[in-house]
């Protein structure tokens, strides 16, 4: 049974996440500009995850502009050294993080139909699968979950 965190998940969308985000990014140390604004406007836009394609893209297209792929990767890479996005791994794409300032191990469940994927917390399979890796002598930095399927709209 997936178990909550005593942090403020009441952030979702719009002014009050970009908000979170812009805090958590400065919390890290980084700057919050212009571009790297547009960029998390644009991630958070998309209602499943994004490539950094669809996000250049995006962002492209608000800016009137081509913008360049690389300077989106590097950005997106930054969003999540800072938590502030979501990697999914498996689909090689992106999602903003609905609670930034809040740290813990990414749970996926990624649906093969739709596309989309929902992230949930689970303290007690994050910490048994940390232990688990010790115990194998490996120590584990940040683990990723993630579980193809089809969700309750899809199935």
């Amino acid at each position: 049974m997936a178990t909550l965190h005593d942090h403020d998940h009441s952030v979702r969308s719009g002014p009050a996440l970009a908000a979170a985000a812009e805090g958590a990014l400065v919390a890290a140390g980084e700057q919050w500009t212009a571009m790297r604004a547009a960029v998390f406007g644009a991630l958070a836009g998309f209602d499943r995850p994004a490539s950094a394609y669809d996000v250049t893209d995006a962002v492209s297209a608000a800016q009137g502009r081509r913008v360049a792929a690389n300077s989106v990767y590097r950005i997106l890479d930054l969003f999540v050294a800072s938590n502030v996005a979501t990697r999914v791994e498996s689909a090689n794409a992106y999602l903003a993080n609905a609670h930034p300032g809040c740290q813990h191990d990414c749970i996926f469940l990624v649906c093969d139909a739709c596309g989309r994927a929902t992230h949930v917390d689970d303290d007690q399979l994050s910490a048994r699968i940390r232990d688990t890796a010790r115990a194998a002598g490996f120590r584990p930095e940040k683990p990723v979950v993630e579980v193809r399927g089809k969700c309750a709209d899809c199935a």
